[in-house]
């Protein structure tokens, strides 16, 4: 997490709870010529698009005051979704024993993709399905919903 993205998160994260959703993530990015400020939101009922809307008219004015971001970006407020990005300690705290899957730098046991389940975590490395991955080899890890239990 950037600098940049624990200030936003530090700013918007109390008017977040405040309305009755938790932060999920905050990414701030850039793609092609663009900025995008990412913010997750969820909620244990789900999320809608009236709570985006809620969540962005109740930020964008003192993300504006704070003027953190110098130039032009595109917010957008979503769902964190069924499929998560792991990218944070609690996000993998909160999920060991589920099924994720991990993106890898370098191989691991001939693979840079091993899905499985998260069985621990530290700071330092993931155990998945006994296989060791230090957290510095993980380029992107998200969780696997199974689509088969709806």
């Amino acid at each position: 997490m950037t600098t940049l993205e624990k200030k936003v998160e530090e700013l918007v994260k109390p008017i977040i709870e405040n309305l009755g959703y938790s932060l999920y993530d905050v990414i701030y990015q850039k793609e092609g010529k663009d900025n995008y400020l990412r913010i997750f939101i969820d909620k244990k009922e789900g999320i809608c698009l009236n709570d985006c809307e809620l969540v962005n008219n109740s930020i964008t004015d003192i993300l504006d005051e704070k003027d953190y971001i110098k130039s032009q970006y595109y917010l957008e407020i979503s769902s964190a979704g069924l499929e998560r990005n792991l990218r944070r300690e609690e996000h993998y705290k909160e999920n060991i024993g589920k099924k994720i899957e991990v993106h890898l730098y370098k191989a691991v046991e001939g693979k840079k993709i091993i899905d499985g389940t998260l069985e621990e975590y530290n700071k330092k490395y993931i155990i998945l399905d006994n296989i060791k991955i230090d957290i510095e080899n993980i380029a992107s890890a998200k969780t696997i919903y199974n689509w088969e239990e709806e």
